[in-house]
């Protein structure tokens, strides 16, 4: 009797154990989804960019000439500020909408095989960039397999 109640102790326990983690998962989740902000502008070179300063940002002043709209492509020059080590390999961009889990290929991969500095940034990429709806973006920037940095924008409504 003694082990049966000790064995029913112990499943119960174990089962708000679980549920506890499950649920902080969750939460977590929907906190760093609801902390989501447009990443901030900076100055480099004669240029205004979005990103974070000294690692990784695009040419963007967030005028109705840059502005993101649904399924409108246009023009994005992507800097990079590091070492060499982590600046060569291929470029891709993987672009999730603040309301999905599911990751889009914004930029295709392309093949980088030296450093090409610009604007004050030690690498810089030129790219067509789309988004094809409105709301907050995180933007993954990956040089070979490794991920460089994030950028978060905003895609107005049209």
């Amino acid at each position: 009797m003694f082990k049966k109640g000790l064995i029913l102790i112990f499943t119960v326990i174990y089962s708000l154990v679980i549920a506890g983690c499950n649920d902080e998962e969750a939460i977590k989740e929907e906190v760093i989804q609801d902390n989501w902000k447009e990443s901030p502008l900076f100055e480099s070179g004669s240029y205004t960019m979005i990103g974070e300063e000294g690692r990784v940002g695009f040419i963007y002043e967030g005028s109705e000439v840059d502005k993101f709209y649904p399924n409108k492509t246009q023009k994005y020059m992507w800097h990079f500020w590091g070492n060499e080590d982590e600046l060569i390999g291929d470029f891709e961009v993987l672009g999730t909408h603040e309301n999905s889990d599911e990751e889009l290929v914004i930029v295709s991969k392309t093949n980088n095989t030296s450093l090409s500095p610009n604007n004050g940034a030690d690498q810089h990429f030129p790219t067509n960039m789309m988004l094809p709806k409105s709301g907050l973006w995180k933007l993954d920037a990956y040089i070979g397999e490794r991920l460089f940095g994030s950028v978060y924008v905003k895609v107005h409504k049209e």
